[in-house]
């Protein structure tokens, strides 16, 4: 927190800014000529990169038809916030976001900014039987979006039908369209990676060449991991045109792949089985390994005698794995194996306890592995009762894989493509398995299911209902089987909302308007919601934390909300154990004398809070006595 600087409650920050401005230390650190007061000196960047490095007019590049658009949508910011749910828990692990993706990604970026550990998305495939819209601009009509994306041109006659819902084949911008939704949703995602995080994303065939090369541009192709195949299917498609698609991909891409490290994967009874202690080593079980190498090195082509007398020379074409001095070293050390007889070709001993405790993870992963889609499928009908409401989820264990291999144990994982809520029921499962502490963001758009879906007549209204629904169900189930270790599991719930404050407009020009504005500013907060002035205080506090890079989870309060002074106090304790106290109750004397006691690092309040004739005197001399003390206050 800093004392001198004003929250900005207004607005998410730009995170194309951000983004320069990194670039902009970059180069101060790297290269400090090239910066002139604060600024990038190009001629001084082009003399010393040279005329060969830069790039010509026609060079490597993806590009599609909106993409200067879709650029555009990373430098917009929100006033919005999250507003959460009336029941939800004191603390929450997990937490489910119901909203426009895009936009929950820029109210995300204050708060969790380089924080999130691993990044799961399973987006739309553009199959061409995709139903998704995502119309980035909450100020744009339908015409212009339908403009702006092809469906009319610029007279205004209609292209092509329904693309407002459906992005379908027959659209000339097909693609363009799946690329300009995806690009600025990567790029705000890439920001709340921690340096040594990771993204998963899974996808067909239809757009995995333009996945790779999009991400390429946006993490860099330098941060590319690998291209995992996931066999979905046991069976055979008889009645397809040209092969039966048995598999999907899943594309890996490092924040910086220097700073990341790929987990191992457990090892199996089966694979340890493999090691034994037929000569009862005191070192424990062990397997034999080839002695030779495949190349031929003369000085390691020596002799050797077995402990029977016979004389073995490596193979033709082959040499020995070590050097005759380590071989002695070797056998003095009980680590080369001449068989029960003493008289079989040497090989090495590899003891189970020296090997690495986990296997490297293989780029094909078989449905017997880690699921299928049928089992998926018949999972999730299992915890709706038998009712079906999506077509191919994805299995609870292949979303457990990725996580072990991509997350550690006690970090943030995000999906903003949340669907049926896959990632957050392998989250809870791993954390009971292996004791972990992951927590789980899932964003969901509350997208209306159609009247006569097998959902819509369950009850459910939105896809976000039918993701909120399994969460709530997979922790029932949790709970009742394992009760002694599930008494903290819980998952917060939120909504995307307009700003609880008033947001100031900086397009008035009439002194009249900006008269009136001011007037209207006296109190900066909006008038409670049908559901009160309580809700309108936990929903300010929510907000205020967000947008001062507080987040919505692991936030620890040092106590329940308190009166003091007659007034409601929220006090919450800092990751760095400072103490902030927010109030949105009239200010009186007592309250300041309450927090001159305490002490806290820093106080929030409402210009509101300041009443009666001496307001101003009153927020005077508070401010005065405060900054004596070293605490910081911040009036809204």
């Amino acid at each position: 927190m800093n004392n001198q600087t004003p929250p900005n409650i207004s607005h998410s920050p730009d995170a194309l800014a951000q983004r320069k401005q990194e670039l902009l230390d970059l180069f101060k650190q790297a290269a400090p000529e090239l910066i002139r007061d604060n600024h990038l000196d190009l001629n001084a960047l082009k003399a010393l990169l040279g005329e060969d490095r830069l790039t010509q007019k026609e060079h490597y590049e993806l590009s599609w038809a909106g993409k200067s658009a879709a650029r555009r949508e990373i430098q917009k910011t929100t006033s919005h916030t999250l507003r959460p749910a009336a029941n939800n828990p004191e603390h929450a692990q997990h937490m489910l976001i119901e909203g426009e993706n895009l936009e929950v990604l820029r109210v995300l970026q204050k708060s969790y900014y380089g924080k999130v550990k691993m990044i799961y998305i399973d987006p739309p495939y553009n199959t061409g039987n995709d139903s998704f819209v995502y119309p980035d601009d909450y100020s744009e009509t339908l015409e212009a979006y339908r403009q702006r994306t092809g469906e009319i041109d610029e007279q205004g006659l209609l292209n092509k039908q329904s693309l407002w819902k459906k992005n379908s084949k027959e659209n000339g911008h097909y693609h363009s369209v799946w690329l300009s939704m995806m690009y600025p949703r990567l790029y705000l995602a890439r920001n709340l990676l921690r340096d040594d995080g990771v993204i998963f994303i899974s996808i067909d065939d239809n757009e995995a060449a333009n996945l790779k090369l999009l991400c390429d541009e946006v993490f860099g192709e330098e941060n590319f991991v690998s291209t995992i195949i996931w066999r979905k299917k046991y069976g055979l498609q008889n009645d397809a045109k040209y092969f039966s698609i048995s598999h999907e991909n899943l594309i890996v891409f490092a924040k910086d792949k220097l700073k990341f490290r790929l987990n191992l994967v457990e090892r199996t009874e089966e694979q340890d089985n493999r090691y034994k202690n037929i000569d009862d080593d005191s070192r424990g079980a062990w397997k034999s390994a080839d002695l030779s190498v495949g190349r031929v090195t003369e000085k390691d082509r020596y002799k050797i005698i077995t402990p029977s007398g016979r004389e073995i020379l490596p193979p033709e074409g082959r040499s020995w794995v070590v050097s005759e001095d380590k071989f002695k070293e070797m056998v003095e050390d009980n680590r080369i194996w001449f068989g029960k007889t003493g008289n079989n070709v040497p090989s090495v001993k590899k003891f189970l306890s020296e090997v690495k405790q986990g296997l490297t993870p293989s780029t094909f992963w078989d449905y017997d592995e880690v699921g299928h889609t049928d089992g998926s499928n018949k999972a999730l009908k299992r915890i709706f009762n038998n009712q079906a409401f999506f077509d191919y989820p994805k299995p609870v264990e292949y979303l457990k894989k990725i996580l072990t291999i991509g997350c550690n144990s006690d970090g943030i994982i995000l999906d903003f493509f949340a669907g049926s809520g896959t990632t957050a029921h392998a989250v809870m499962a791993l954390n009971l398995e292996d004791g972990g502490n992951r927590q789980c963001i899932l964003v969901q758009l509350p997208e209306k299911l159609a009247e006569n879906s097998e959902a819509y007549k369950a009850g459910y209204r939105t896809i976000a209902d039918i993701t909120r629904a399994r969460i709530d169900k997979v922790m029932a189930k949790l709970k009742a089987e394992y009760p002694d270790k599930t008494q903290d599991l819980a998952c917060a719930y939120f909504t995307l909302a307009p700003s609880n404050f008033k947001v100031w407009r900086s397009d008035l020009n009439s002194v009249e308007e900006i008269e009136q504005q001011l007037e209207a500013f006296q109190k900066t907060e909006k008038a409670p919601a049908a559901d009160g002035q309580d809700n309108l205080q936990t929903n300010m506090l929510t907000e205020l934390l967000l947008k001062n890079g507080l987040g919505v989870l692991g936030v620890h309060a040092i106590g329940k909300a308190t009166s003091m002074a007659g007034v409601t106090v929220h006090r919450v304790l800092m990751p760095d154990d400072k103490r902030l106290w927010l109030c949105f109750e009239p200010y009186s004397e007592g309250l300041k004398e309450e927090i001159v006691k305490a002490k806290p690092a820093q106080v929030i309040l409402l210009n509101s809070c300041f009443t009666g004739d001496n307001k101003d005197e009153a927020l005077s001399n508070l401010q005065l006595e405060l900054a004596g003390l070293d605490i910081g206050l911040w009036v809204i």
